[in-house]
């Protein structure tokens, strides 16, 4: 989530998390940043063109761009426990402070838009401080383990024995019910009350309900593995490894993928299905965010970074500036107190409105960073994080 000591080798990274955010902001924008809704009296050619947009958007990018977000923000972490170290310093305690500054901007980023994950990684990410210093060998079958979905199959194996056990789903529901008609046709402060609380609670009760706490824990994990192992180096090595994931991803994506599509709805018991739909949908993201890194980075080691890649170093190099402001500008445009548009556009549209945000950001990024070393948010973030020492 940081920018990176500035160096080539780590122009594939800012890269690679600019081009999740790009791909957030069209999966946000097509949500309507949560305010789902369908316009009426569209022509019906329109309506099948956005149909099939959604389709693909989600199929693309729902549960990945997150995903590879995640990882990132593990290697980030990597990259500055190992800088401290060679200044021969201890980054842990440092490290929870710059969790508890996050805490502090999710709170702001929340109160515009209900679908925050900084709170998330704030929390998570002091899981990072005890396991920093495990063999690879620890960290690998703990990632693993994590990305398994432990209480999802022990609530399988507990419902397989207890058949009238009742698992516990949408219990966000009740508060996005709450915040709907605030978001519709509140004014700003409304707006800015409901997401503080309520929103946030839908947010992050989602979240647990839905595996995110696990599948982040292990993403952080991943990172950090990526980073030591210096597989965003190019290197025969790290070539050899990205081509075994993307062949390993591919071959696992396709059953997974089939398994969550037709499995979950064959369950007729509700403590074995809401589990099961937990856990296939979180394998097989992954399993497809794999595929997206791996095919991103070997195109950098082939092309010694793609030229359409390069594109993306600032807008990845301002990535909490981005995803903050992006929140900040996709919810005026379609909330009740800004522009109200959840209720005219729909998908087509909203991801033209996504492409649009994405250009003047990076826009911005370019004329930002040829003037400072670091976007807004992170410089913030940085003197925070070293004003006590």
């Amino acid at each position: 989530m940081n920018t990176l000591l500035k160096s080539p080798r780590l122009d594939v990274v800012d890269a690679l998390r600019g081009f999740s955010l790009l791909a957030i902001v069209l999966i946000h924008n097509i949500e309507h940043y949560n305010l789902y809704y369908i316009p009426e009296n569209m022509p019906p050619f329109l309506m099948t063109i956005d149909q099939w947009l959604w389709n693909t958007i989600f199929f693309l990018f729902a549960g990945k761009a997150y995903a590879m977000f995640s990882l990132l923000f593990g290697f980030s972490f990597y990259i500055q426990l190992h800088n401290q170290q060679l200044r021969g310093g201890d980054f842990k305690w440092r490290f929870a402070w710059r969790m508890f500054l996050l805490f502090l901007f999710a709170q702001f980023h929340s109160a515009f838009y209900p679908g925050d994950i900084l709170v998330l990684y704030s929390v998570v990410g002091l899981v990072l401080i005890p396991i920093r210093n495990w063999s690879n060998k620890a960290l690998l079958i703990t990632a693993f383990v994590c990305l398994l979905q432990p209480v999802e199959w022990g609530r399988i194996i507990y419902a397989l024995f207890n058949p009238d056990y009742i698992t516990y789903s949408n219990s966000q529901v009740p508060y996005f019910m709450k915040i709907e008609p605030i978001l519709t046709d509140g004014n700003f402060w409304q707006t800015i009350k409901a997401n503080i609380w309520n929103g946030q609670l839908y947010s992050n009760i989602w979240q647990v309900e839905n595996g995110r706490l696990f599948q982040t824990a292990s993403l952080f994990m991943f990172g950090m593995l990526l980073g030591r192992t210096k597989m965003f180096i190019k290197s025969e090595r790290s070539s050899a490894f990205w081509k075994k994931v993307i062949i390993i991803s591919a071959a696992a994506f396709i059953p997974l993928f089939l398994l969550k599509t037709y499995i979950p709805p064959m369950i007729e018991q509700q403590s074995l299905r809401v589990p099961t739909g937990i856990l296939l949908p979180s394998l097989s993201n992954f399993a497809f965010m794999a595929i997206l890194v791996s095919g991103f980075v070997l195109l950098w080691f082939n092309r010694d970074g793609f030229s359409f890649q390069r594109i993306f170093i600032p807008y990845g190099r301002m990535s909490l500036t981005n995803y903050i402001s992006q929140s900040i500008i996709g919810t005026f445009i379609y909330f009740g107190y800004g522009l109200g548009m959840y209720q005219y556009l729909g998908s087509t549209a909203s991801v033209m409105v996504g492409i649009i945000i994405f250009t003047i950001q990076l826009m911005f990024s370019r004329w930002w960073l040829s003037r400072h070393k670091q976007g807004p948010f992170e410089y913030l973030w940085k003197k925070g994080t070293w004003i006590l020492k």
